[in-house]
């Protein structure tokens, strides 16, 4: 909650001087930022870099003028700590703030705006205080989609900056819990990219690449990053279930990186990646075969540094990998992608077998068979005896005869109903035609009317309606 009364620093002037209770808490302790605490926090923990905090704040000058408030425009104001989105006295003083506390911050010009202040309301080289009510925070959110699905809390800081990357093979202890019991407690080594093989869910391996050596943190899971929603029977974790896990990264060793290598290095670990992609996919674990095919690619999509008869193997080893992370796709049902791995590979060998054959596969069952037949039918050119092609082609044709036979359907039924509605308006216009056979009648009454008291026969009685003819044979008044 934020201080009653009046701030301390309502009265200040230029003749500013920081209280005695103020605190230097600026990492070279040059005084660039003091801290004062007016109203002390709960508990002992204090929002870690990554986190989004909620706070309350006023700055003003030394003077006392008000330049902002998030008070006044009754909305808290939240950041994520420690990235630079805040001045840099921020960066530091909020995070070692404490849930409910609220202190005043007096920032010297380098950790505020500097020589050229935020004008109009901010005169260059000023100093600046804030009185800053700290309400909450939230841990970092790792998920790619940013749906707060993996959020780590940061309990020890790591060493340095770098982070494992993929490839890269990590040591770690683990402790796995769910509503406050553990269900797992180990130790684990393994290469960034293959942590499923070592039972390590999604979410957990993704926040392991973002620790720092030597970084203890809590990371808590939403279950579709977790153990979704067949839960971990073996765990006694049921499904559809949010659990956390304490990681400690003890120490990893980076996989080098494409740039790293010179062409025969970069040959070398291609083929390695395409042996093991193999055996992932022999073992019907496609998503890994993938990764390990797509790293092929990587080390081998540019030219540059191969020649002669290495830059004849790097198209050969790059085709199989184009071809072979297609396949994944097909397999893992990502018709897309995997039409896009197959014109990569036949921009390589534009008479590729496989190449077009799998590409025409895509297309079949992305709901193209006129094109995919197409892709069959240059197989068979290539190949004329290939049964896989024949029969793929007798498909396509049953596809199409069935895709004519559907579209003359929705014609015939487009046609009906567009007659329907000519009939429709046909019968709308007779209804609003004069009954002649009426009007007839009409006439037959006149004709009657001047009959006088001529007695009727038998005819003009059984056909009142009709007009008799006069003695000249002409019908009356006509």
């Amino acid at each position: 909650m934020a201080s009653d009364g009046e701030s301390p620093v309502e009265t200040m002037d230029a003749a500013f001087t920081p209280s005695p209770n103020a605190v230097d808490i600026s990492p070279d302790k040059d005084g660039g930022v003091l801290k004062e605490i007016i109203q002390e926090g709960v508990g002992d923990e204090t929002p870690m870099s990554g986190n989004k905090v909620t706070v309350h704040y006023t700055g003003r000058l030394t003077d006392g003028t008000k330049f902002d408030s998030s008070k006044d425009r009754g909305e808290p104001f939240e950041f994520n700590l420690g990235k630079g989105n805040v001045i840099k006295a921020w960066d530091i003083g909020v995070a070692t703030m404490k849930k409910g506390e609220v202190s005043l911050l007096t920032c010297k010009p380098e950790y505020a705006y500097g020589k050229n202040g935020s004008p109009p309301k901010i005169p260059g080289d000023s100093i600046l205080i804030f009185e800053i009510e700290m309400i909450d925070w939230r841990g970092e959110d790792l998920s790619a989609k940013k749906d707060e699905g993996i959020i780590r809390y940061q309990i020890t800081k790591g060493e340095g900056t770098r982070t494992p990357n993929e490839g890269a093979i990590v040591e770690a202890h683990i402790t796995g819990k769910y509503a406050g019991q553990v269900f797992e407690d180990r130790e684990v080594s393994f290469p960034i990219g293959e942590g499923c093989e070592h039972g390590i869910c999604e979410g957990l391996e993704r926040a392991m690449e973002k620790l720092k050596k030597g970084e203890k943190s809590r990371i808590v899971l939403k279950p579709k990053y977790a153990f979704k929603e067949q839960g971990k029977p073996e765990f006694n974790v049921p499904g559809n279930a949010e659990v956390e896990y304490e990681v400690e990264m003890k120490n990893f060793e980076k996989a080098k990186e494409s740039w790293e290598l010179d062409s025969d290095e970069k040959l070398e670990q291609a083929k390695f990646f395409k042996e093991k992609g193999t055996n992932y996919f022999k073992l019907e674990k496609y998503t890994l075969a993938l990764k390990m095919y797509k790293k092929i690619i990587r080390f081998l999509e540019h030219e540059s540094g191969f020649e002669g008869e290495k830059e004849t193997e790097r198209k050969t080893v790059l085709l199989a990998g184009h071809l072979n992370a297609a396949m994944c796709h097909l397999k893992l049902q990502e018709h897309v992608d995997a039409k896009e791995q197959c014109e990569k590979a036949l921009a390589i060998d534009s008479k590729s077998e496989k190449g077009l054959f799998r590409r025409g596969q895509s297309y079949l069952e992305m709901g193209e068979p006129e094109l995919a037949k197409s892709d069959f039918e240059a197989v068979l050119e290539l190949q004329p005896q290939n049964k896989a092609a024949s029969n793929s082609i007798i498909l396509c044709n049953k596809k199409l005869k069935e895709q004519k036979a559907k579209e003359k359907m929705i014609y015939a039924n487009m046609f009906e109903k567009f007659a329907k509605i000519d009939n429709e308006k046909e019968e709308a216009e007779r209804r609003n035609q004069p009954d002649v056979m009426k009007t007839l009648g009409e006439w037959g009454d006149d004709e009657k009317e001047n009959k006088g008291d001529k007695e009727l026969s038998d005819f003009e009685r059984e056909n009142p309606n009709i007009v008799m003819l006069n003695s000249t044979d002409d019908f009356k008044g006509m």
